[in-house]
């Protein structure tokens, strides 16, 4: 299967003399993509007889990679973040249940089913935003109960 994407803003890693840092943006750049690769990029797309779709100036950009995700937890520690910002001391907080030992306590007692269930719409979520690659972290100092 093959498309020939138009009129993007084309985010690259090519570089030149002008750009050092590696990265280049073209406006109104074209993207060939067969069975799923892209295959050729800018005038070399454009030169191709495919069927077309414009993207009408979106920005398309390389996957991002989130290198340190802390994706499979449970508990919620959203009302602290509340009590921070009111300025209550970290350790006040945790004299009263909260903290990180409350998600690592809720985390321990959750089951693999229920820490799955918890772990998917997140990586979901990133997948949406653009993330390609995901490097999960429990944080919790945990062993793997799956065999």
């Amino acid at each position: 299967m093959r498309h020939l994407y138009t009129d993007a803003k084309l985010v690259t890693m090519a570089s030149d003399i002008h750009n050092s840092d590696g990265y280049q943006c073209q406006d109104l750049s074209a993207i060939a993509v067969e069975n799923g690769k892209i295959v050729a990029l800018g005038q070399d797309a454009e030169q191709l007889d495919w069927p077309k779709q414009s993207l009408n100036g979106r920005l398309v950009t390389p996957g991002l990679i989130d290198s340190h995700t802390h994706l499979v937890f449970a508990g919620n520690r959203a009302g602290e973040f509340e009590q921070r910002l009111n300025g209550v001391p970290y350790q006040t907080i945790a004299e009263q249940g909260g903290g990180i030992l409350s998600t690592v306590q809720a985390t321990r007692a959750a089951s693999d089913a229920e820490l799955l269930a918890l772990a998917l719409p997140r990586a979901e979520a990133l997948m949406r935003d653009g993330v390609t690659t995901i490097e999960i972290k429990s944080g919790y100092g945990l062993t793997s109960r799956m065999s």
